[in-house]
């Protein structure tokens, strides 16, 4: 596994953080619990060719913006890893 960065700013006692496993070729993200409606929004959502509802299996969490940079560098880990 593969440490990316965790959120400057949120505080002591919450992490969202990013990794890359490298073996499976995942990008591997930790954030917060979204809130009921959040839930009930994704739920609800709806794609041709999808079943409606999260999967047992799947979650939805939240990441903040200020880590897109961190995202970015997991995508260019996991595209290097894809090349070798």
């Amino acid at each position: 596994m593969l440490f990316i960065g965790i959120d400057p700013a949120t505080e002591q006692d919450k992490s969202p953080t990013v990794w890359v496993d490298q073996e499976k070729r995942e990008l591997v993200f930790q954030g917060w619990i979204p809130s009921p409606e959040l839930m009930a929004e994704c739920a609800a959502f709806e794609l041709p060719g999808h079943a409606k509802g999260i999967p047992d299996g799947e979650a939805v969490v939240r990441i903040p913006a200020s880590m897109v940079h961190m995202i970015r560098e997991a995508c260019d880990a996991i595209e290097r890893a894809n090349v070798r």
